[in-house]
C-alpha cells in the first residue's frame, strides 16, 4: 500500500522557517523519524519511508506553493496513488496557531498551493491536515504575515505540534482518515 504526503511550501532558504512552509516542516520531521532523506527529484524533494507494511513517499514540491498541483499531479501519476491515498499539509490562517484539522475534501479557502492542487487534479476529494498559523495580521497584510517567521512563543510549542501533525500521518497511513479524524481533531 503506497501513499503520497505532500507537504506544501516555498523552495529556498528565504521561506525555510516561514508559516506558509509548515507543510515542509513535517513532512521533514516524518522522514527523520523515520531515517528518511530528501533528495532532489522532478518537481519536488522526495524522501520515501516504511511504516507498518505501508511505503510512504513524503513531498515537498520545487514548483514553489502556486503551481503545487503540478508536483502532485506527477508523483501520483508516476507512483500510481489514488487520490484517496494522498495527503495534503498546509498552513491555514482561519485556524488559531497549533490547532490541526483534518478533512477528507473540502474547498481551498482561499488557500493558492490548495487553489492549484485542486484545479490540476479538478477535484476537490484529496485529505488535507491544516495546521493553523493563526491571523494575527492587519488587514491587507496576509502575504507578509504568511512569509513571515513564526515568533518566539510559536517557537516553543512547535516541535509538540509537530509531533501531533505526525500522529495524523500514521494514523491517516494506517487505520484511515475517519478514524484519525476522529481520534486527533482538535487535539
Amino acid at each position: 500500500m503506497k501513499y503520497l504526503i505532500v507537504g506544501l511550501g516555498n523552495p529556498g532558504a528565504k521561506y525555510e522557517n516561514t508559516r506558509h512552509n509548515i507543510g515542509f516542516k513535517v513532512v521533514e520531521s516524518f522522514a527523520k523519524e523515520f531515517d528518511g532523506t530528501f533528495s532532489l527529484d522532478k518537481q519536488a524533494e522526495v524522501a520515501t519511508v516504511k511504516f507498518k507494511g505501508r511505503t510512504i513517499i513524503l513531498i515537498k514540491p520545487t514548483t514553489f506553493m502556486n503551481l503545487s498541483g503540478k508536483a502532485v499531479n506527477y508523483w501520483m501519476q508516476l507512483e500510481k496513488i489514488s487520490i484517496e491515498n494522498i495527503l495534503v499539509i498546509t498552513d491555514d490562517i482561519a485556524l488559531p496557531f497549533g490547532t490541526l484539522r483534518m478533512r477528507g475534501k473540502g474547498s481551498d479557502g482561499g488557500h493558492n498551493g490548495l487553489k492549484d492542487i485542486q484545479a490540476t487534479l479538478n477535484s476537490q476529494q484529496y485529505a488535507r491536515l491544516r495546521f493553523g498559523v493563526g491571523s494575527d495580521f492587519h488587514k491587507g497584510r496576509q502575504v507578509d504575515y504568511v512569509l513571515g517567521e513564526w515568533n518566539s512563543e510559536e517557537n516553543d510549542k512547535m516541535e509538540e505540534r509537530i509531533n501531533t501533525a505526525k500522529e495524523f500521518i500514521k494514523g491517516f497511513t494506517t487505520i484511515g482518515l475517519q478514524r484519525t479524524m476522529s481520534n486527533w481533531n482538535n487535539k
